[in-house]
């Protein structure tokens, strides 16, 4: 992993879609957390699954559907939701988006 520590950075331009892809590039690991970089192409997601910590998507292009407990929030560029521990949740893409994902875990 390329260290980025004392950079100043796009986050936009840490990652690249691709076609018919989810791509992640993790930012940062430590014992007690990461932060992930993820682009989804159009129509691309992750199932739903659930997380033993709570976790923060931040969006930084486009436009997701996140549905938390069967609840959808459809978020933007500039808007970020908590998804709660141990909460189903899933992902998908209305059109391509990139997003930041905070895990803490403690």
């Amino acid at each position: 992993m390329e260290d980025l520590k004392g950079k100043v950075l796009k986050l936009k331009e840490l990652i690249d879609y691709q076609d018919g892809a989810v791509v992640s590039r993790e930012i940062i690991r430590r014992d007690t957390g990461t932060v992930t970089i993820f682009a989804f192409d159009k129509g691309q997601g992750l199932s739903e699954h659930t997380a033993p910590f709570d976790a923060m998507v931040q969006i930084i292009d486009g436009k997701a559907e996140i549905t938390i407990s069967g609840k959808k929030h459809v978020l933007e560029a500039g808007e970020m939701i908590i998804m709660p521990a141990n909460e189903p949740h899933a992902l998908y893409a209305m059109e391509p988006y990139k997003m930041v994902l905070t895990m803490i875990k403690s």
